[in-house]
């Protein structure tokens, strides 16, 4: 019985550690490394855009099944301010692997050991996707919810985000939004 109990709060202790590392609506943890081509990728230097982070890897047939969809969407609404990043989680010995099947795709990857990932937790679930907003704020959290996204996803999460520059343009910043176009988690933006 006392057993159970001192597991039962550890169970507790590592959700909420979990929980208060990473929330929706606050600040996007800070995300930095190395991508495949070699260049030097900072969360920090996207601020402005609407930034798609995928967790996965190559043995991961999840992953790879909604790999198709996030090229597609990433080169429909690149140009409206989308950025998307692939972080593979394969170990050394599949890296020849990982970089082949990213070539098919149009978005930058890098390895999860060439990024310091660890304000994301441990990465344990593929394939696992963050989005954050233009002004750096995690809006989906890939630890809740479905952990595969299609188009329809996509749509109904990121879209709203993308939209928000051009709302900003027409009603000014953020604050001076009129209340029926202030994105939130059960509200999409409408384009009238």
């Amino acid at each position: 019985m006392r057993l159970s109990k001192i597991l039962a709060i550890a169970c507790l202790l590592v959700i909420h550690g979990h929980a208060r590392a990473i929330a929706e609506g606050a600040p996007a943890p800070a995300l930095e490394g190395k991508l495949f081509d070699g260049s030097h990728f900072s969360l920090a230097d996207h601020t402005g855009k609407v930034v798609v982070i995928n967790f996965w890897a190559s043995w991961c047939a999840p992953c790879r099944e909604e790999m198709p969809a996030l090229d597609a969407y990433y080169r429909r609404h690149r140009s409206e301010g989308l950025e998307m990043f692939a972080i593979s989680m394969d170990s050394p010995r599949d890296e020849a692997k990982a970089r082949d099947l990213m070539r098919a795709f149009s978005f930058p990857a890098a390895f999860g050991r060439e990024m310091n990932i660890k304000s994301y937790g441990r990465i344990w679930r593929l394939p696992l996707t963050f989005v954050i907003d233009r002004r750096g704020i995690l809006r989906k959290d890939g630890w809740y919810g479905d952990p595969l996204l299609d188009m329809a996803i996509l749509e109904q999460t990121v879209t709203p985000l993308l939209r928000e520059r051009m709302n900003a343009a027409r009603f000014g910043p953020p604050h001076a939004f009129p209340a029926a176009y202030i994105p939130s988690a059960s509200h999409r933006v409408v384009d009238p």
